[in-house]
């Protein structure tokens, strides 16, 4: 139960105390500043409370958006203010030094804002009222300004993402709104509608997997059930404010799992009639997880940065100024919302490899796009970035001890951390294709020293982002590469299941960092050998073993690391220190 304070006389015809019960507070009354700070510091230490201003007039969706989000220690509306038992603190300091300038006389809330040493959330209102009317004529004002505007209509809009892709926003978002509205009314919580989106995208991965037409076309339509419920999720969330550090983690995981294991749905589909498409299904789930790394590592490396501007940049915002620009460059990204509907239509209408090699073709030139317009920046630019910048770009590459004992034993760096990284890449992946037995294992020995000594100094150069995106190119492209030399039955669905459980490994790092909590533990890097090891590890395997012998090592390790990072990763999203992440950026 939250509690509200409710300072200052009484109005008549106030409907203030029934709408802060609505919104769930349990009301208490004060006179003065004297008697609120006596109620503040009655309220017991873990509940939320709320100091408003008895003359607030607003809308009730503007109190809600103010009081209520969970996300923020302190946040505040004109006439009101709340704060989470974080927040308390700064909240009780700041009331205490109001009472001791104005005795007992009535307290002004929004000086009680100013006054707070802490930072204060003060949401966007829009169009919604929020005032303190300083005499009738402007009350009477203020009540005509909250019956010209539509309250539910606002907050029925605000639900949806003000940024999205073209199939998102004009084929899902005019009516997932109120599908979310009709959740919320019964009680249903973003949570479960994320469970039930990514349950409708396994029964669609089972449908793909019959390998009948009926089947395909089944898949084709629950997946875009799917999506549905995956953009009313997020609907529901910002509707009702439920946001959560649990939600976060299921947000931040499902769409992944949902999507490849779909691709494992077609492959096994394909298998049932005689189409082997193991290697295209790897390479879609490889191609997709780099392009997320790269944008990842892009907006790491430069949200901080300062003299953060370019020509090209600014190019971009110029053409963000015209209609139909926006939606073509939203458009050729592939967002999650076209690509998805793309891979519907596909699968009901043509066969998994025209599937695959269309989404392939695609997602290349969204990777094309947007890596060559972000080098553009890059270069262009005169960003000088942050050490947080460089920091959450180390922890992104993955090193583990191996490259670790490297920059310590080998301090001097080779050059620039961007090249290095490059050349490394470019002699294993040279080996690869060599064609002589141990070639790779050497190459990946060279590569293991090229990760360590990319390392050995601050990721601040220009192109330094790139080199996250590199390794994960490497390390996800060795494993498909001698999985699929190995020309045994089996050894690409397991080396599916492996690059599955680094990548979401990967992705479980990319969001601890966007919640400000760091990398995930050391031990856990350790325990799975870093991707330097890993990518070791596994040329070493496909020297020393039998075809058959790798295939069960490929099963064996992916296994592992799945176990080791979900068991990790769940005790780290459902503990009280989990960050509240919430992705309202770009599309995924």
């Amino acid at each position: 139960m939250s509690t509200a304070i409710v300072t200052g006389p009484p109005v008549p015809g106030s409907s203030l105390e029934s709408d802060l019960r609505e919104l769930g507070f349990e009301v208490r009354a004060a006179s003065d500043t004297a008697e609120t700070e006596a109620l503040l510091a009655a309220v017991p230490d873990g509940r939320r409370v709320a100091v408003v201003d008895a003359r607030f007039v607003g809308h009730l969706h503007a109190l809600r958006l103010g009081l209520t989000d969970p996300r923020f220690p302190l946040a505040a509306i004109p006439g009101a203010v709340t704060a989470q038992p974080a927040g308390r603190q700064a909240l009780s300091r700041a009331l205490a030094r109001e009472a001791a300038a104005g005795g007992s006389t009535d307290l002004a809330v929004d000086h009680l804002v100013t006054a707070l040493d802490a930072d204060v959330h003060r949401p966007e209102l829009g169009s919604l009222v929020a005032a303190v009317p300083a005499d009738p004529q402007a009350r009477n004002e203020a009540r005509q300004a909250v019956a010209a505007v539509d309250d539910e209509a606002v907050r029925l809009k605000s639900a949806v993402k003000s940024r999205d892709g073209f199939f998102t926003t004009f084929f899902i978002s005019p009516y997932s709104r109120y599908i979310a509205r009709w959740c919320a009314r019964r009680g249903l919580t973003p949570n479960q509608v994320t469970t039930a989106s990514l349950l409708t995208a396994l029964i669609a991965a089972s449908c793909a997997a019959t390998g009948t037409r009926a089947g395909f076309v089944a898949a084709g339509v629950l997946l875009i059930a799917s999506f549905v419920l995956d953009c009313t999720d997020g609907q529901l969330a910002r509707y009702s404010l439920q946001y959560s550090t649990l939600g976060a983690w299921l947000d931040a995981t499902f769409d992944r799992a949902k999507e490849y294991a779909y691709y494992a749905g077609l492959a096994l589909g394909a298998a049932r009639g005689g189409d082997d498409v193991w290697a295209l299904a790897l390479g879609a789930m490889i191609l997709q997880t780099c392009r997320h790394v790269v944008d990842f590592s892009f907006n790491e490396a430069n949200h901080d940065a300062t003299a953060n501007t370019s020509p090209t940049a600014a190019l971009s915002d110029r053409l963000d100024s015209v209609g139909w620009t926006v939606w073509v460059r939203r458009m050729i990204v592939l967002p999650i919302g076209e690509r998805w509907a793309l891979i519907a239509v596909l699968t009901a209408a043509t066969t998994p490899r025209i599937t695959f090699w269309v989404l392939l073709a695609g997602c290349a030139l969204a990777a094309t796009y947007t890596t060559a317009g972000r080098v553009l920046r890059s270069l262009t630019r005169k960003a000088k970035r942050t050490d947080r910048a460089a920091t959450a770009l180390a922890d992104l590459a993955d090193n583990g001890p191996l490259a670790g004992l490297v920059s310590r034993v080998l301090p001097a760096a080779w050059g620039s951390p961007f090249l290095v990284a490059l050349g490394g890449v470019a002699i294993l992946g040279a080996s690869l294709f060599s064609g002589v037995t141990w070639a790779p294992v050497a190459g990946a020995v060279v590569y293991a020293l090229a990760s360590g000594q990319a390392l050995a100094r601050p990721l601040k150069g220009a192109l330094d982002w790139l080199v996250p995106p590199l390794f994960r190119a490497a390390e996800y492209g060795t494993v498909l590469v001698l999985a699929s030399k190995s020309g045994v039955n089996g050894a690409l669905p397991a080396a599916f299941g492996l690059v599955a459980a680094v990548a979401y490994h990967h992705y479980d790092t990319v969001y601890r960092i966007r919640g400000d909590a760091g990398a995930p533990p050391a031990w856990l890097v350790r325990a799975i050998g870093g991707q330097e090891g890993r990518t070791l590890l596994v040329t070493v395997l496909a020297a020393v073993l039998t075809a058959a012998q790798f295939q069960a090592a490929l099963t064996v390790l992916a296994v592992v690391v799945a176990g080791l990072v979900l068991v990790e990763s769940i005790r780290f999203w459902v503990s009280a220190g989990a960050p509240a992440v919430h992705d309202e950026g770009e599309p995924a």
